[in-house]
């Protein structure tokens, strides 16, 4: 006669498991969830948006390595020295993003006045004991030069955010009384930074920032002829600035004429850098010299790591080159849009306009500046060009945007799970 075993009860021959075995896997099991809760969103714009910025910034990377080799083996005998500064900033912006991805709307409106009075502090600094040339833009602390300017950007993001989410009903009801409680905090702060860049006589800074304020209008819902009052109001400013700057208004009239007649000073003044990054984009032709080959890297096109890096990949990428950066900013501005309407809180929805128009606006400008279709400027292509600042900053403030994407306000999904 046979016997049968009741299930599930194991032979007495047979050997013992490995008692190691029955630890190791939950540990490596909940390493597994550690990391699907680290990456886990319910809409699809969190990983596009996520994706597009890794792949510029590894783009940007290339592009630095390539375009500023030549002057860094010639400063610092070294061809590396550059793209390793940025690639250590990089390796910073990219987690503080991923960080920043985590933390609740509630965490930003409570640190948006901390982070902006923090911003007019440093810009303060700049102005009493600045350095950086005619740019007199830079803080240098233990060695390490920052633009503090770029944090006013991001300060703007957050604290534009919350103030006209809350006050837009107020400057609406302009002919009232009331009106005055909007004026007393967007002026001082939002005006102050502004002027306190522009002393620093840095006018592209300026320019972006600028553009940031109308938009936060604009998205916000205020009424279209207040911010026709105030868009008047600063091109008057603008004007009188730059008139009674011998510098700014040379640089202007140099543009108009198109760098092509004129006083020949100026013209060699002010024209030097656009008409060799012309030259570059022509060298370029549709598909580009290659890779590492381009020829006005080897000194002859001033900042071509950092404002005229479009140049570059026009020269070694060609117009097929060219046209992917603009198409990969333009999916990056298709995100935004996404994000924005799914946002139900005021405030996510206004600061992600704002950080829209920090990126894809300075983009603009900066492509526009080296075609010559705007003066230069002097602003980085956001994650491309060289400059520590400005990469670190732009980072943060998708890492804010991400943290609103995260999760579908709209609709409560499993964590995890992507909409379509």
């Amino acid at each position: 006669m046979t016997t049968t075993r009741p299930p599930g009860r194991r032979s007495p021959a047979a050997p013992d498991p490995d008692p190691g075995a029955a630890r190791t896997q939950p540990q490596g099991r909940s390493a597994v969830v550690g990391v699907r809760r680290i990456f886990s969103a319910e809409t699809p714009e969190y990983f596009l948006l996520l994706g597009t910025t890794v792949f510029l910034v590894a783009f940007g990377l290339v592009m630095v390595l390539s375009s500023s080799s030549i002057e860094s083996w010639v400063s610092d005998n070294d061809f590396f020295a550059r793209t390793t500064r940025q690639a250590v900033l990089a390796a910073i912006g990219i987690p503080l993003m991923l960080i920043a991805s985590r933390a609740p709307a509630i965490f930003w409106k409570r640190w948006a006045w901390h982070l902006m009075l923090g911003a007019l502090a440093l810009q303060v600094l700049v102005v009493a004991i600045g350095s950086g040339g005619y740019n007199n833009n830079w803080l240098s602390v233990g060695g390490f030069s920052f633009q503090p300017s770029e944090f006013i950007k991001l300060g703007f993001v957050i604290w534009l955010g919350l103030i006209v989410s809350r006050k837009v009903d107020v400057i609406n009801a302009w002919r009232t009384n009331e009106w005055k409680q909007y004026v007393l905090p967007i002026v001082p702060v939002a005006g102050g930074g502004l002027a306190l860049v522009m002393l620093g006589n840095d006018l592209g800074t300026t320019v972006i920032l600028t553009a940031m304020v109308l938009g936060a209008l604009f998205f916000g819902g205020v009424r279209l002829r207040i911010i026709g009052v105030i868009t008047t109001l600063l091109a008057v400013g603008a004007f009188v600035a730059i008139r009674i700057s011998d510098s700014r208004s040379d640089r202007i009239d140099a543009w108009l004429t198109g760098c092509l007649e004129g006083d020949p000073q100026l013209i060699g003044r002010f024209c030097y850098q656009p008409l060799h990054g012309w030259q570059a984009l022509a060298n370029g032709g549709v598909f580009g010299l290659g890779l590492g080959n381009s020829e006005s890297k080897w000194n002859w096109l001033p900042e071509a790591e950092t404002d005229f890096i479009f140049a570059v990949i026009g020269e070694e990428l060609g117009l097929v080159g060219a046209l992917l950066v603009v198409a990969l900013f333009m999916l990056l501005a298709v995100c935004f849009v996404r994000i924005i309407r799914r946002q139900v809180d005021p405030f996510a929805r206004l600061a992600t306009s704002i950080a829209m128009v920090w990126i894809i606006g300075q983009a603009i400008v900066n492509i526009a500046v080296v075609l010559g279709l705007l003066p230069v400027l002097g602003v980085p292509l956001p994650f491309i060009s060289a400059g520590g600042s400005s990469l670190v900053t732009t980072l943060a403030a998708v890492g804010v945007v991400l943290s609103f994407a995260r999760r579908d306000p709209r609709g409560s999904t499993a964590p995890g799970s992507v909409l379509s």
